[in-house]
């Protein structure tokens, strides 16, 4: 029928229109974090975790566990390795991603909704043929008040971003904490 052979025409095309990877189940792992703020100072500063055992500098993140959210296990993953509780930041985004109130056929293209607690970038890292990849979900988030013990191998340290972007070990911790400090940034703005 034309309407197969169409269906069929346009199933072969999409072949050409991007690259797709499927991974099984045991070849992604998914994990989440956090630039966390503190709000309270000025300028806010921002927390690092300093991992002495490998002398690294890093951000606080770590393996959702199965059935929890992304934002719960952002959470659990700062509060667990740092010690500090947050509270996830809504931010003004922008994002491919529709609305609960728009059509599901929408067009597909960025678009800017305040408010959003979601993440603001994805880091996909690629562990090789035989670990599969590892999706890496950020978040911006700031101190809800609580503090408890944190994981033993981190020291949690607060300091201001510029001085954070100094001392991070990676690049892509560099990328994600600057992109953080913008929408921070853009955030401010917005407020006044």
């Amino acid at each position: 029928t034309p309407a197969l052979e169409t269906k069929l025409n346009c199933s072969d095309m999409a072949e050409f229109w991007w690259k797709s990877t499927l991974y099984p189940s045991d070849l992604f792992v998914e994990a989440c974090g956090a630039i966390v703020f503190d709000t309270s100072t000025h300028p806010n500063k921002v927390c690092l975790l300093y991992h002495a055992k490998c002398d690294e500098w890093v951000l606080p993140k770590g393996r959702r566990n199965c059935n929890e959210t992304r934002q719960a296990a952002a959470k659990r993953e700062v509060r667990e390795e740092s010690g500090y509780g947050i509270a996830l930041r809504p931010l003004r985004l922008v994002t491919r991603a529709p609305s609960e109130l728009e059509p599901g056929d929408v067009v597909d293209v960025p678009r800017v909704y305040d408010g959003l607690v979601e993440p603001f970038m994805l880091d996909v890292r690629d562990l090789g043929k035989e670990k599969g990849v590892k999706l890496v979900w950020w978040f911006i988030a700031t101190l809800d008040g609580t503090v408890g013990e944190g994981e033993q191998q981190f020291k949690a340290a607060f300091m201001r971003p510029d001085r954070a972007l100094e001392r991070l070990t990676f690049q892509k911790d560099r990328d994600v904490l600057k992109r953080a400090v913008e929408l921070m940034e853009q955030h401010s703005e917005n407020s006044v």
